[in-house]
């Protein structure tokens, strides 16, 4: 028989970019900013055809249990995996994975997704998904997806593909960190890939790789047996999956995907993942705009009105209105750390 297959999603963050919508109480993946659903929900939705509800995982904090529980009411606690405090992406997927051998055993799969990307094509993604998983079980080995770039971002990091393998996957030559955008037009011409953080593996593996490779989780291994708390606080350096397992070891691979991905980082990038009128403006709530274009409204609670302006971005919830330009609107984090701690931790 096919070994079980889990979904692992990461839902753990705020989104301080999305500010003053998302909050530590209320955070960027529990709120409708793609469809009128929480981007979470559609992630849940999006995996449920490929695992199957009951192994889908979420990986968040224990601040946010009991929103999420609220928010989807078809989970159960035991899919939330609760991290006891934040330690760095490699930690908590290597938690996660141990979970997902303890529940499915040593042949156990794994995908890893964020809670917060637009998808525009679901079927292509699944498939995507399940071959990746596939292979790497097969080569025993950690697959990543790479997208095809549709523009040359600096926003992302980028992925070198190295040899061709029969099965379709490649090599990884190298990973790139976010570039400049005049690197970024270059990488795009030479066939880099985006660094999307889809990832695919058995959970042992992972958990091996972890035991050969990152000497920052290496000796809290001997703790997951513990349970969480006891793990997280045997963790002394936070590391990423990225840097501390994917760019040491030699065993990964990567599959190009092209299903209409999209990282939604900012709310500039509602307008490539949103529903647009006429004249491109991005809108939730009650909007009514004239003369104008190229706007990101999104209202909560009251009307907003524009009129002959272009390339906005406005906020309004809760007597809190933020009015930026698009182009600004992806360096929020600074002002919000600059903000008197009644507006920076709205509830």
């Amino acid at each position: 028989m096919t070994a079980p297959l889990y979904a692992v999603v990461l839902a753990g963050g705020v989104g301080s970019r999305f500010w003053p919508l998302s909050t530590p109480e209320r955070p960027k993946q529990l709120l409708p900013l793609i469809t009128e659903v929480s981007m979470l929900s559609e992630t849940v939705e999006r995996l449920v055809p490929l695992v199957g509800r009951e192994r889908v995982l979420l990986l968040t904090s224990e601040r946010l249990r009991e929103a999420i529980l609220r928010a989807l009411p078809s989970l159960t606690a035991d899919q939330l995996l609760l991290e006891p405090r934040p330690a760095g992406t490699a930690a908590a997927l290597t938690w996660a994975a141990a979970q997902v051998v303890a529940r499915g055993g040593a042949d156990a799969r794994m995908v890893c997704v964020h809670a917060d990307w637009a998808i525009k094509d679901p079927q292509r993604f699944r498939e995507t998904l399940g071959r990746a998983a596939g292979i790497a079980a097969a080569r025993d080995a950690l697959a990543t997806v790479g997208i095809v770039p549709t523009r040359p971002d600096p926003g992302f990091g980028y992925i070198q593909p190295g040899a061709s393998h029969a099965d379709g996957s490649r090599a990884v030559a190298r990973f790139v960190e976010k570039p400049d955008r005049e690197r970024a037009a270059e990488m795009v011409r030479d066939g880099f890939l985006w660094n999307s953080g889809i990832f695919a593996w058995r959970a042992q593996t992972l958990l091996d790789e972890v035991r050969a490779v990152t000497p920052e989780l290496a000796d809290a291994l001997g703790a997951i047996a513990l349970g969480a708390a006891a793990f997280f606080a045997a963790v002394k350096t936070s590391v990423s999956i990225d840097v501390g397992v994917l760019e040491r070891s030699k065993r990964v691979v990567v599959l190009a995907g092209e299903f209409g991905w999209d990282d939604v980082g900012t709310w500039s990038a509602l307008q490539r993942v949103r529903a647009l009128d006429a004249a491109g403006n991005a809108m939730h709530g009650r909007v009514h705009v004239r003369e104008s274009g190229g706007n990101v409204v999104h209202a909560e609670g009251s009307a907003v009105v524009l009129y002959g302006v272009h390339d906005l971005v406005v906020v309004v919830r809760d007597g809190v209105t933020l009015v930026t330009t698009v182009d600004r609107a992806a360096d929020l984090k600074p002002l919000v750390e600059g903000l008197p701690t009644d507006l920076r931790e709205l509830r």
